[in-house]
């Protein structure tokens, strides 16, 4: 369609946004070969457990009825308990197989996708009884390789069943000549062999579909450059966006602020509600802030500096002044040189004192 992006100019990565929405709209990278290797699977598990049980089961029931043939008249009363006994027995036959079946084509595709609930996928769309999109659905690209992938399993399955039961005419031949449960017998060692060589070959079919599917949907997900430039504009004018931006860019600012505290020559707070750390040498002409804050950041750079032994001193007019006017990563106005240093000098007193205590 003509408003839609050449592939070729699809050439950034998807957004995690993009592919967030394609999810929302059941649009997932999904390879029906691995939901049919998951359902082999559990037909191979099932014939193997189920069969000789379920043939039990059974013949142990018709058994019943054989032996007791003469006592069900015709509709009547007992040929009704018949019928409704084999149904019943057939109905436990097939209802477990049924059910995990059902149960491994779910855990087929949730294997390679997180559960999507969407309708998007089910609305009424033009494309969809569109004669001229159905043509163009039947003999594109997909459609071949589906018609291939058909083609494919079913010479597949038709060479394993032919590579597994030749050697085996011989047998086959003699199968009527046997008894019922030996024929049973051989009827599981078949079966397993069959299921066991095409699960076999639809595994290395369902691996390269799926990273063929992989693929497909990855390239598709693909944004052009206009998109790119369109969806950074819509994440910025949208306030929510906006709003989480600024606590993350806030958080970060707090994190490396904090982190900047043990370096700190010295904190100034009010005693509770300002803290301000000061760092000061030689080399500088005049300290630098490296962290402030009021109320619970304030108190969270206090226990940074006791647990680092940075001296705190409580100057209520300073520490206020000192918030209002300076900012992280700045030296501090002149007009406050006289009491920092004066502040400064005591702490440099202090730790004169302690190592000659010391």
């Amino acid at each position: 369609m003509a408003d839609q992006p050449d592939k070729s100019e699809k050439t950034e990565e998807p957004s995690s946004k993009k592919l967030a929405d394609a999810h929302k709209k059941g649009d997932v990278a999904k390879s029906q070969e691995v939901t049919t290797w998951f359902m082999i699977l559990g037909s191979t598990l099932l014939f193997a457990i189920m069969t000789p049980i379920s043939a039990v089961s059974l013949m142990d029931y018709l058994k019943l009825i054989i032996a007791n043939a003469d006592q069900y008249e015709f509709g009547g009363g007992g040929f009704s308990a018949f019928i409704e006994g084999l149904i019943w027995v057939i109905f436990t036959v097939v209802i477990l197989p049924l059910g995990l079946m059902a149960f491994a084509a779910i855990g087929g595709n949730l294997i390679q996708h997180k559960p999507v609930f969407s309708l998007d996928p089910i609305k009424p769309k033009w494309s969809k009884i569109s004669p001229l999109a159905g043509f163009k659905r039947l003999f594109s690209l997909e459609s071949l390789v589906n018609f291939a992938k058909g083609i494919l399993k079913l010479t597949i399955v038709s060479v394993v069943m032919f590579l597994v039961l030749w050697p085996e005419r011989d047998r086959l031949e003699t199968l009527i000549t046997l008894a019922p449960n030996k024929i049973l017998a051989v009827f599981l060692e078949f079966g397993i062999k069959i299921f066991i060589a095409t699960l076999a070959i639809i595994t290395i079919i369902a691996l390269i579909d799926y990273l063929y599917q992989r693929h497909k949907w990855w390239e598709k997900q693909k944004m052009t450059i206009k998109e790119v430039r369109d969806e950074y504009k819509q994440m910025e004018g949208d306030p929510h966006i906006k709003s989480r931006i600024r606590q993350i860019r806030q958080e970060r600012a707090q994190k490396r602020m904090m982190s900047a505290v043990p370096d700190a020559t010295v904190v100034i707070t009010n005693p509770t509600h300002y803290a301000v750390a000061l760092k000061y040498d030689e080399t500088m002409s005049a300290p630098i802030c490296l962290a402030k804050g009021a109320d619970k950041i304030a108190l969270k750079i206090r226990e940074i500096a006791k647990k680092s032994d940075i001296p705190i001193v409580e100057n209520p007019p300073l520490a206020r002044a000192l918030f209002t006017s300076v900012e992280l990563d700045e030296a501090i106005p002149s007009e406050h040189f006289k009491a920092v240093a004066s502040v400064i000098g005591y702490v440099m007193r202090l730790k004169q004192k302690a190592s000659w205590s010391a």
